[in-house]
Protein backbone atom coordinates (compact mmCIF):
# COMPACT_ATOMS: atom_id res chain seq x y z
CA UNK A 1 0.00 0.00 0.00
CA UNK A 2 1.08 3.56 -0.70
CA UNK A 3 0.68 6.12 2.07
CA UNK A 4 0.38 9.91 1.94
CA UNK A 5 0.25 12.23 4.94
CA UNK A 6 -1.64 15.52 4.64
CA UNK A 7 -1.16 17.92 7.54
CA UNK A 8 -4.13 20.13 8.28
CA UNK A 9 -6.16 17.65 6.27
CA UNK A 10 -9.55 17.98 7.91
CA UNK A 11 -10.90 20.98 5.96
CA UNK A 12 -10.38 23.25 2.97
CA UNK A 13 -7.47 22.55 0.67
CA UNK A 14 -6.28 19.74 2.96
CA UNK A 15 -9.60 17.95 2.56
CA UNK A 16 -9.66 18.18 -1.23
CA UNK A 17 -6.02 17.08 -1.46
CA UNK A 18 -6.83 14.08 0.75
CA UNK A 19 -9.66 13.10 -1.58
CA UNK A 20 -7.50 13.62 -4.69
CA UNK A 21 -4.63 11.47 -3.41
CA UNK A 22 -7.08 8.77 -2.35
CA UNK A 23 -8.43 8.76 -5.90
CA UNK A 24 -4.83 8.29 -7.09
CA UNK A 25 -4.52 5.11 -5.04
CA UNK A 26 -2.96 6.40 -1.83
CA UNK A 27 -4.09 5.48 1.63
CA UNK A 28 -4.32 8.95 3.13
CA UNK A 29 -3.26 9.84 6.64
CA UNK A 30 -5.36 12.84 7.58
CA UNK A 31 -3.62 14.94 10.21
CA UNK A 32 -5.56 17.46 12.26
CA UNK A 33 -5.27 19.17 15.63
CA UNK A 34 -8.71 19.70 17.18
CA UNK A 35 -11.74 19.28 14.95
CA UNK A 36 -12.72 15.62 15.28
CA UNK A 37 -16.01 16.14 13.45
CA UNK A 38 -14.47 17.70 10.33
CA UNK A 39 -11.64 15.16 10.25
CA UNK A 40 -14.15 12.31 10.39
CA UNK A 41 -16.10 13.98 7.58
CA UNK A 42 -12.98 14.12 5.42
CA UNK A 43 -12.33 10.43 6.01
CA UNK A 44 -15.95 9.67 5.15
CA UNK A 45 -15.63 11.60 1.88
CA UNK A 46 -12.44 9.72 1.06
CA UNK A 47 -14.21 6.40 1.58
CA UNK A 48 -17.21 7.53 -0.46
CA UNK A 49 -14.80 8.02 -3.36
CA UNK A 50 -13.63 4.43 -2.99
CA UNK A 51 -10.42 5.22 -1.12
CA UNK A 52 -9.34 4.67 2.44
CA UNK A 53 -7.39 6.43 5.13
CA UNK A 54 -6.62 6.96 8.78
CA UNK A 55 -6.91 9.89 11.14
CA UNK A 56 -3.71 11.12 12.80
CA UNK A 57 -4.45 13.68 15.49
CA UNK A 58 -1.41 15.69 16.55
CA UNK A 59 -0.19 19.28 16.75
CA UNK A 60 2.47 19.95 14.11
CA UNK A 61 3.98 22.67 16.32
CA UNK A 62 4.79 20.13 19.07
CA UNK A 63 7.86 18.08 18.13
CA UNK A 64 7.20 15.49 20.82
CA UNK A 65 3.62 14.99 19.63
CA UNK A 66 4.81 14.65 16.02
CA UNK A 67 7.43 12.07 16.97
CA UNK A 68 5.04 10.09 19.14
CA UNK A 69 2.27 9.96 16.53
CA UNK A 70 4.53 9.01 13.62
CA UNK A 71 6.51 6.46 15.64
CA UNK A 72 3.25 4.86 16.76
CA UNK A 73 2.10 4.68 13.14
CA UNK A 74 5.40 3.10 12.08
CA UNK A 75 5.13 0.43 14.78
CA UNK A 76 1.67 -0.46 13.49
CA UNK A 77 2.92 -0.53 9.88
CA UNK A 78 6.40 -2.07 10.10
CA UNK A 79 6.59 -2.91 6.39
CA UNK A 80 5.40 0.47 5.14
CA UNK A 81 6.56 4.06 4.94
CA UNK A 82 4.95 7.39 4.14
CA UNK A 83 6.15 8.25 0.64
CA UNK A 84 4.13 11.43 0.10
CA UNK A 85 3.97 14.39 2.48
CA UNK A 86 1.73 17.39 1.92
CA UNK A 87 2.64 20.16 4.38
CA UNK A 88 -0.65 22.00 4.39
CA UNK A 89 -1.16 22.99 8.04
CA UNK A 90 -1.32 26.74 8.49
CA UNK A 91 -3.24 29.47 10.27
CA UNK A 92 -3.88 33.16 9.70
CA UNK A 93 -3.89 35.82 12.40
CA UNK A 94 -3.90 39.01 10.39
CA UNK A 95 -2.94 42.34 11.86
CA UNK A 96 -0.87 45.37 10.99
CA UNK A 97 2.71 45.01 12.22
CA UNK A 98 2.24 48.07 14.41
CA UNK A 99 -0.47 46.32 16.43
CA UNK A 100 0.61 42.69 16.05
CA UNK A 101 1.08 40.74 19.27
CA UNK A 102 3.89 38.31 19.92
CA UNK A 103 1.35 35.49 20.03
CA UNK A 104 -0.03 36.43 16.61
CA UNK A 105 3.48 36.41 15.17
CA UNK A 106 4.75 33.27 16.87
CA UNK A 107 1.70 31.04 16.42
CA UNK A 108 1.52 31.67 12.67
CA UNK A 109 5.23 31.00 12.13
CA UNK A 110 5.13 28.03 14.48
CA UNK A 111 2.35 26.31 12.54
CA UNK A 112 3.57 26.83 8.97
CA UNK A 113 7.35 27.01 9.30
CA UNK A 114 8.18 24.97 12.39
CA UNK A 115 5.39 22.53 11.55
CA UNK A 116 7.02 21.98 8.16
CA UNK A 117 10.33 21.25 9.88
CA UNK A 118 9.01 18.87 12.52
CA UNK A 119 6.95 16.69 10.19
CA UNK A 120 9.32 16.72 7.21
CA UNK A 121 12.37 15.82 9.25
CA UNK A 122 10.49 12.93 10.86
CA UNK A 123 9.60 11.38 7.48
CA UNK A 124 12.64 12.30 5.40
CA UNK A 125 14.99 9.47 6.41
CA UNK A 126 12.67 6.73 5.17
CA UNK A 127 12.16 8.53 1.87
CA UNK A 128 15.91 8.71 1.38
CA UNK A 129 16.46 5.08 2.40
CA UNK A 130 13.69 3.91 0.06
CA UNK A 131 14.99 6.27 -2.64
CA UNK A 132 11.61 7.74 -3.38
CA UNK A 133 9.51 10.51 -1.95
CA UNK A 134 7.28 13.43 -2.79
CA UNK A 135 7.03 16.53 -0.59
CA UNK A 136 4.62 19.29 -1.54
CA UNK A 137 4.40 22.38 0.63
CA UNK A 138 1.27 24.49 0.45
CA UNK A 139 2.47 28.09 0.68
CA UNK A 140 0.72 31.26 -0.48
CA UNK A 141 0.69 34.29 -2.70
CA UNK A 142 1.50 36.12 0.54
CA UNK A 143 4.83 34.34 0.76
CA UNK A 144 5.84 35.52 -2.73
CA UNK A 145 4.66 39.13 -2.96
CA UNK A 146 3.81 39.86 0.67
CA UNK A 147 0.41 41.10 1.77
CA UNK A 148 -0.30 44.07 4.04
CA UNK A 149 -1.71 42.95 7.36
CA UNK A 150 0.02 39.59 6.94
CA UNK A 151 3.65 40.15 7.85
CA UNK A 152 3.47 37.04 10.03
CA UNK A 153 1.78 34.86 7.40
CA UNK A 154 4.02 36.24 4.63
CA UNK A 155 7.13 35.55 6.71
CA UNK A 156 5.98 32.02 7.52
CA UNK A 157 5.15 31.08 3.94
CA UNK A 158 8.22 32.87 2.59
CA UNK A 159 10.34 30.81 4.96
CA UNK A 160 8.78 27.59 3.70
CA UNK A 161 9.43 28.67 0.11
CA UNK A 162 13.13 29.20 0.85
CA UNK A 163 13.30 25.88 2.71
CA UNK A 164 11.63 24.14 -0.24
CA UNK A 165 14.34 25.32 -2.60
CA UNK A 166 17.16 24.34 -0.25
CA UNK A 167 15.80 20.92 0.70
CA UNK A 168 15.10 20.05 -2.92
CA UNK A 169 18.83 20.32 -3.64
CA UNK A 170 19.74 18.16 -0.66
CA UNK A 171 17.57 15.18 -1.60
CA UNK A 172 17.21 15.18 -5.39
CA UNK A 173 19.81 12.44 -5.93
CA UNK A 174 17.68 10.08 -3.85
CA UNK A 175 14.65 10.63 -6.11
CA UNK A 176 12.86 12.75 -3.55
CA UNK A 177 11.24 15.87 -4.98
CA UNK A 178 10.31 18.95 -2.96
CA UNK A 179 8.00 21.55 -4.43
CA UNK A 180 5.68 24.28 -3.24
CA UNK A 181 2.23 25.29 -4.42
CA UNK A 182 1.29 28.91 -3.85
CA UNK A 183 -2.47 29.51 -3.99
CA UNK A 184 -3.96 32.95 -4.31
CA UNK A 185 -7.56 33.48 -3.24
CA UNK A 186 -9.16 30.04 -2.97
CA UNK A 187 -12.75 29.58 -1.83
CA UNK A 188 -12.27 27.85 1.54
CA UNK A 189 -12.99 28.46 5.21
CA UNK A 190 -9.75 30.44 5.46
CA UNK A 191 -11.01 33.07 3.02
CA UNK A 192 -14.58 33.33 4.31
CA UNK A 193 -13.80 36.68 5.96
CA UNK A 194 -12.51 38.17 2.69
CA UNK A 195 -14.83 40.21 0.46
CA UNK A 196 -14.88 38.07 -2.67
CA UNK A 197 -16.87 40.53 -4.77
CA UNK A 198 -14.34 43.25 -4.04
CA UNK A 199 -11.18 41.19 -4.48
CA UNK A 200 -12.19 39.35 -7.64
CA UNK A 201 -12.13 42.70 -9.45
CA UNK A 202 -8.33 42.58 -9.07
CA UNK A 203 -7.97 39.00 -10.33
CA UNK A 204 -7.52 38.70 -14.12
CA UNK A 205 -9.47 35.42 -14.12
CA UNK A 206 -12.34 37.29 -12.45
CA UNK A 207 -12.99 34.79 -9.69
CA UNK A 208 -11.64 32.99 -6.66
CA UNK A 209 -10.12 29.57 -7.24
CA UNK A 210 -11.63 26.29 -6.10
CA UNK A 211 -9.78 23.93 -3.72
CA UNK A 212 -10.18 21.11 -6.26
CA UNK A 213 -8.00 23.09 -8.68
CA UNK A 214 -5.23 23.24 -6.10
CA UNK A 215 -5.65 19.53 -5.37
CA UNK A 216 -5.26 18.70 -9.05
CA UNK A 217 -1.95 20.57 -9.14
CA UNK A 218 -0.75 18.78 -6.01
CA UNK A 219 -1.77 15.48 -7.55
CA UNK A 220 0.35 16.21 -10.62
CA UNK A 221 3.41 17.07 -8.52
CA UNK A 222 3.02 13.78 -6.66
CA UNK A 223 2.66 11.77 -9.87
CA UNK A 224 5.43 10.07 -11.89
CA UNK A 225 4.93 12.72 -14.59
CA UNK A 226 6.53 15.31 -12.27
CA UNK A 227 9.67 13.34 -11.40
CA UNK A 228 11.96 15.94 -13.01
CA UNK A 229 10.31 18.90 -11.28
CA UNK A 230 11.84 19.87 -7.94
CA UNK A 231 12.61 23.04 -6.04
CA UNK A 232 9.77 24.84 -7.81
CA UNK A 233 7.15 27.23 -6.47
CA UNK A 234 4.07 27.05 -8.65
CA UNK A 235 1.50 29.81 -8.34
CA UNK A 236 -2.20 29.15 -8.77
CA UNK A 237 -3.84 32.53 -8.45
CA UNK A 238 -5.83 33.38 -11.59
CA UNK A 239 -3.10 35.72 -12.85
CA UNK A 240 -3.27 38.02 -9.81
CA UNK A 241 0.50 38.01 -9.40
CA UNK A 242 3.11 36.49 -11.72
Amino acid sequence: MKYALITGGSRGIGRTVSIKLAEMGYTVLINYQNNDKEAAKTLQLVREKGGDGELLKFDVTNPNAVTEALNSWSIQHPEDYIEVLINNAGIRKDNLMLWMTGEEWNSVLDTSLNGFFHVTQALLKNMLVKRFGRIVNIVSLSGIKGMPGQTNYSAAKGGVIAATKALAQEVAKKHVTVNAVAPGFIRTEMTEDINENEWKKHIPAGRFGEPEEVADLVGFLVSPSASYITGEVISINGGLYT
